[in-house]
């Protein structure tokens, strides 16, 4: 075995240099949308994030909504054909819908993101390829999460479509925290693609997941080259993300304290957040004892977290900030469309102090 004792870096640890020339002349010319109208994002499949009824709210918004295992969990094969976008399914019920080879009804595509921790499962490749080799492109799969480069040119060789990287990054995953399994994302993204060049492909899509924070994480991660990006906790922050929603104890000084609970998506509501009020957000991660018990599973030690949120922003106002903050990314390095963007800029290690200057 080879040991890999180079120093790794996050999102903090960088920042992408301009172009020594841009010819971009306006933010406005610069293309931030894919070949389906859509931006490089993922909702998490998180049940406090996206669900069923509400996912097209994000795809109104140009995002990939993915619905979670906990509205799937009765799913048939059909149920996911006739879904009309990505579910989120577990190994074990992926393989008894799709492992045995039972020919679709429709010659419509199926989207699934396998939705498992340790993407490294011989069990797991074994199905993907068992799977793809079935019902090739009728099924698109979308696997992980994994934490070695490795990992990743092993599922695209089995035709993965979708890889997620990263493990222990998310807000609502502890994982690294109690295990010491992990890899720093924004180096995992740079080093994937990096062994892209001394590779054959075809090659599954990579999308980064977990502890994206902010616009400029989601930025650098396509930079480094990241296709696309998921996000979990920074949704759910919105108002319209399928969180349980609170209004702010008014009994409490500074209304910092969950109230009632009230329908995020009621007019009533909508204009009260406008106005000023405070809502507060539930926020889960899917491997909690809570979600296990939901889905009916064994109870283990849970590598997931529970907390309340604040509501920060709805779905169209961070939208409308985040297309902003990329087109003028992609100005700064005369990025015209995605596929000039994703990968291709060059970035610097930066210093504690000079993160520190940054941030303001």
């Amino acid at each position: 075995m080879m040991e890999n004792r180079s120093l790794k870096f996050d999102f903090d640890d960088i920042l992408i240099q301009p172009a020594i020339q841009s010819t971009i002349n306006s933010r406005k010319t610069v293309s931030v949308m894919d070949g389906e109208g859509m931006l490089p994002l993922f909702t998490a499949p998180m049940d406090t994030v996206t669900d069923q009824a509400h996912r097209n709210i994000f795809r109104e918004n140009h995002i990939y909504p993915i619905v979670p295992r906990t509205e799937t969990k009765h799913f048939t094969a059909e149920d996911c054909l006739s879904s009309n976008g990505w579910v989120a399914l577990s190994l074990d019920q992926f393989e008894q819908l799709f492992g045995t080879g039972n020919p679709l009804k429709d010659t419509g595509k199926v989207q699934v993101c396998i939705d498992i921790a340790n993407g490294n499962m011989k069990r797991l490749m074994d199905l993907v390829r068992k799977t793809k080799e079935m019902y090739h492109n009728q099924i698109v799969i979308m696997v992980g999460n994994v934490a070695n480069p490795g990992t990743f040119f092993e599922l695209s060789a089995l035709g993965a479509d979708f890889v997620r990287v990263g493990v222990g990054n998310g807000s609502g995953c502890s994982t690294s925290v109690h295990t010491g399994i992990g890899y720093p994302l924004a180096s995992l993204i740079h080093d994937i693609n990096q062994e892209k060049s001394t590779r054959t492909g075809p090659f599954a899509r990579v999308i980064a997941d977990g502890g994206i924070k902010k616009y400029a994480d989601i930025i650098k991660a396509l930079a480094l080259g990241a296709d696309f990006v998921m996000c979990g906790g920074l949704l759910n922050k919105a108002l319209e993300s399928a969180g349980n929603t609170f209004s702010a104890n008014k009994k409490f000084e500074g209304y910092t304290v969950p109230g009632d609970q009230v329908d995020q998506y009621s007019d009533e509501v909508k204009t009260a957040f406008k106005m000023g009020s405070v809502f507060y957000k539930k926020f889960r991660g899917m491997s909690t004892k809570e979600v296990q018990a939901h889905l009916g599973n064994e109870l283990r030690s849970s590598e997931g977290v529970t907390r309340m949120v604040q509501v920060e922003y709805t779905v169209e106002g961070w939208i409308e900030n985040f297309i902003d903050y990329l087109s003028s990314a992609m100005s700064y390095t005369d990025s015209k469309d995605l596929a000039s963007f994703i990968g291709k800029p060059d970035w610097n290690l930066i210093t504690q102090n000079s993160l520190t200057r940054f941030n303001k």
